[in-house]
């Protein structure tokens, strides 16, 4: 089986979790992708929900196309399930997420979901964390300056290196839907998630990053 497939398959078994009326949250990348074009598919077999927020422009345009009704989020909106990929699985259920570059919705969908269920390749399950470059949302402004308090927060949370890079595309610097640049970060391995993602919390200029603890309820690994 191709990652591609096992990717598929796990999107599959997720849709068996979507209960008619529900309001659901749609990752973004090829995981979560298979599971909105399968989504459309019960939608036209007859499953009627009360809607879906995408985390992403592209996963919004994936949405639309394939029937989903998206919704604007209030302050009352909770969702009964969102389905997202990750970029990395530990033991703990503890991820990073955010190759992307949707971390920083995906995270505020996980947060207020009742049920988030993480679905991946089984290439996507480490014993720790730290292997694919951790994303880290920050302001255009002052950007430099930021990068290197982060550099220190790595180092003081034991990581194994702190290499930093600045993530381009077409020549120019990555923007994110919210207008924000991502640094990614070859730490090697993180061995005290909390104690890094606490550090990186309290830096002025990081938005986010994409370090999800105790927000996974299940996954689904295929």
């Amino acid at each position: 089986m191709t990652a591609d497939e096992a990717k598929r398959q796990a999107a599959l078994q997720a849709l068996e979790l979507v209960r008619p009326g529900m309001t659901l949250g749609l990752g973004t990348g090829s995981t979560a992708a298979h599971f909105v074009k399968g989504l459309g598919e019960r939608l036209k077999e007859g499953l009627v929900i009360a809607g879906a927020v995408a985390t992403s422009e592209a996963t919004a345009a994936l949405a639309r196309a394939a029937g989903v009704t998206l919704l604007e989020p209030g302050p009352e909106t909770r969702f009964d399930l969102a389905v997202d990929g990750a970029d990395e699985i530990d033991p703990a259920l503890t991820l990073i997420k955010g190759g992307g570059g949707a971390l920083l919705r995906e995270k505020i969908v996980a947060a207020a979901a009742v049920l988030f269920d993480v679905i991946a390749d089984a290439g996507k399950r480490v014993p720790r964390l730290g292997r694919f470059p951790l994303p880290v949302e920050v302001t255009p402004f002052a950007w430099a300056l930021t990068a290197r308090k982060v550099a220190e927060a790595l180092r003081a949370s034991g990581c194994g290196r702190d290499i930093l890079s600045l993530r381009q595309k077409d020549g120019a610097p990555f923007v994110t839907d919210g207008g924000n640049y991502i640094l990614d970060c070859q730490a090697s391995e993180i061995p005290d998630a909390p104690a890094l993602a606490a550090l990186l919390d309290a830096t002025p200029g990081v938005v986010e990053h994409g370090l999800f603890i105790g927000l996974a309820h299940e996954a689904i690994v295929v």
